[in-house]
């Protein structure tokens, strides 16, 4: 029996432990970020997410 996959889902928003993994980031790194301001972050529903475009600038920022 084929079970039918759906395509994967291009996050908007990571939580802290999904930017972890997908950034090649620790937590205590991340939440330094955070901390000193240099990657926004939101809580939605009591859990706080970093939106993809703010991490993509992160990154675009530490290339200078």
């Amino acid at each position: 029996m084929r079970t039918q996959t759906s395509p994967p889902i291009d996050k908007r928003a990571f939580r802290v432990d999904e930017f972890c993994e997908a950034y090649g980031i620790g937590r205590s790194g991340v939440y330094k970020l955070l901390k000193e301001g240099k990657l926004p972050s939101v809580v939605i529903a009591g859990r706080r997410v970093i939106p993809k475009d703010a991490a993509e600038a992160l990154l675009r920022s530490s290339e200078k």
